[in-house]
């Protein structure tokens, strides 16, 4: 199955996850990696072209650190005019139809914090709960988020077991519901 990652990090250069996930992932077949804030730095986002990119690929992973419980600026601006009427929903809107979606997210805040009563009050699934939304709007299938907490702690070997994890997360992952 031929797999994108569209990354959405506004600071690439200053991340240790999400730069090392990258690395991981080009090392692999079937597998892109579609970096918005490199290809778009002015933030105008060539509309055709990313729709002609998604055509190409039966799943898609959306990856980037969660930034205040949503999703960095571009990439909200992109799912706003890229997942246009006609092409993605509504009367011959049918080119998402049957894909697979899912997320790869990295947090500061600990595991711990992710669960009902924690700091952070909601779990990573109800959080990323717009994104599964999306999916059911547009008639794709929504996969189970991959997340890795408290990034400021992670050790080196966590960073690559989180590697192998992500990399066998993107070739196992089920649908959700």
């Amino acid at each position: 199955m031929k797999t994108l990652v569209i990354v959405s990090h506004p600071n690439l250069t200053a991340s240790r996850i999400n730069k090392a996930w990258i690395e991981e992932l080009q090392k692999h077949d079937n597998i892109d990696v579609h970096q918005l804030y490199k290809v778009y730095p002015d933030e105008e986002i060539d509309i055709v072209s990313e729709q002609k990119l998604l055509e190409a690929y039966d799943r898609i992973i959306f990856q980037y650190p969660l930034y205040w419980y949503s999703t960095p600026p571009l990439l909200k601006k992109w799912f706003d005019v890229v997942l246009q009427h006609g092409w993605a929903y509504g009367p011959g809107g049918d080119k998402m139809k049957g894909k697979e979606i899912g997320v790869a997210i990295s947090t500061y805040g600990a595991a711990e914090s992710y669960q009902r009563g924690g700091a952070n009050r909601f779990t990573i699934e109800e959080i990323v709960r717009p994104i599964e939304a999306l999916c059911h709007f547009i008639s794709a299938s929504y996969l189970s988020p991959f997340a890795l907490s408290d990034v400021s702690n992670v050790t080196d070997e966590q960073l690559e077991q989180s590697k192998f994890d992500y990399v066998n997360y993107i070739r196992s992952i089920m649908t959700v519901g």
